[in-house]
């Protein structure tokens, strides 16, 4: 098996399950079109839920791929993969308009950097070198209309800091449990939905997916941190397991369920491995749908370039790649890269976030990098919610700050939020 990589955390290289498969049927078949899923030596199928295609998991022992690809039903088989998540660990002046009181917003470098609040007496960071966020609020802080789909370990839906921004199935909510009351074939998705379990409960006992929700829209409350949003609704998609695992069939329903509920940005800390052909139909499918698909580029230091990991080098018009930089403005050693590949770079080194059970944490990785330009993204559609994905990415790489820290890495260089605003 080979490892894969999560990026909020080092996203080591995905593993392919034993036994299970995903299988795209062709056009007008069905699954009793499939000779092969009446054979001895398939033990389960199961419908995988997806607007933009047929697709099915397969169970069983010594599946011959080659053998299957031969029925005139199926489009093509691959390997169900299983993702996993591995901790790499863990001055612009204001404007007087913005009087932030939240208690812990001194250690957020990534939004306002002055040098002193990275690292410590032997690393400091470098004044200015961060997102240039603070002074965008002047122009908008966001807006509940816009919806960010954390697709990753769960959020704790108790924090402090999220409980105010998170999305609410109203349906769901003033409903009866146990019982699907919006008919949309979920129960109980409140908040969004565990694809894991199979349940609404989006408990996060691993905290990445809470960390990333807090970088993107923990609200500024005057309590703990603050998000690149402060209005905005969070919804929680949880594949990846506790232990920081999931597999690829969930990821897609986790797609198909935010294009359904018409979100605006998928945020996507996740990562590494082979090509997934269903995965790649998922997010075509989103960007068809006019939804944003950020994602993390990873922490093995690749040039990914020469060396693609997947979802981040998905050649789709609606994926933004991030890596990530520390706090003097360098590529964190642990990122990935790439002059094509990767098209943004965004604070990822010493971030501190919300965690689980209403705790907060610093964290390294891509991962972090990511939720930063999710929230920027949201920023964007608040003041303009016609913009399309590839304008948005457009924007987005044309006002990056250039620095000759990072020229060899990407060709564009890091967010540069108040910028991005400035050309809408």
């Amino acid at each position: 098996m080979k490892s894969v990589i999560l990026s909020g955390l080092l996203i080591m290289t995905p593993l392919a399950t034993a036994g299970e498969y995903i299988v795209k049927l062709k056009p007008g078949y069905s699954q009793k079109s499939v000779n092969f899923f009446s054979q001895k030596n398939v033990s389960e199928v199961s419908k995988i839920k997806a607007s933009f295609g047929n697709y099915y998991k397969i169970s069983g022992e010594n599946i011959n791929q080659k053998n299957v690809s031969l029925d005139p039903a199926i489009e093509y088989i691959e390997k169900n993969q299983t993702y996993t998540i591995d901790p790499v660990s863990s001055d612009v002046l204001l404007k007087e308009a913005i009087n932030i009181q939240d208690r812990s917003f001194d250690r957020q470098w990534g939004l306002q950097n002055t040098g002193r609040n990275y690292g410590g007496w032997l690393t400091r960071g470098v004044a200015g070198e961060d997102t240039n966020t603070v002074n965008a609020w002047t122009m908008t802080t966001g807006s509940k209309d816009i919806v960010v789909a954390v697709i990753d370990t769960g959020i704790d839906t108790t924090h402090e800091d999220l409980v105010d921004n998170l999305w609410v199935n109203v349906a769901e909510k003033n409903g009866q449990p146990g019982v699907d009351d919006d008919g949309n074939g979920y129960i109980d998705d409140v908040h969004g939905f565990d694809f894991v379990a199979d349940n609404g409960d989006l408990g996060d006992g691993n905290g990445h997916g809470t960390h990333c929700a807090g970088v993107i829209g923990a609200s500024h409350n005057n309590i703990g941190i603050r998000g690149v949003m402060a209005d905005v609704k969070l919804m929680g998609l949880k594949f990846l397991s506790d232990f920081g695992s999931g597999e690829t069939d969930d990821a897609i329903e986790a797609i198909e369920y935010a294009i359904k509920a018409g979100v605006n940005v998928m945020s996507n800390s996740w990562g590494g491995g082979g090509t997934s052909l269903a995965l790649e139909d998922a997010i075509k499918a989103a960007n068809e749908a006019g939804i944003v698909f950020v994602v993390a580029a990873g922490n093995s230091r690749l040039n990914i370039d020469e060396r693609p990991v997947y979802p981040a080098s998905y050649k789709v018009d609606n994926v933004i790649t991030v890596g990530s930089m520390d706090g003097k403005g360098k590529r964190s050693g642990f990122s990935n890269y790439g002059k094509e590949g990767v098209h943004i770079f965004a604070p990822g080194s010493k971030i501190y976030s919300t965690f689980r059970n209403g705790r907060y944490r610093s964290l390294d990785g891509t991962s972090m990098a990511a939720p930063f330009v999710s929230g920027a993204m949201g920023l964007m559609l608040s003041l303009d919610p016609s913009l399309t994905p590839l304008q948005m990415r457009e924007k987005l790489e044309q006002t990056a700050v250039r620095s000759s820290k990072l020229d060899e890495y990407t060709t564009s260089g890091r967010m540069d939020v108040t910028a991005l605003l400035e050309s809408i």
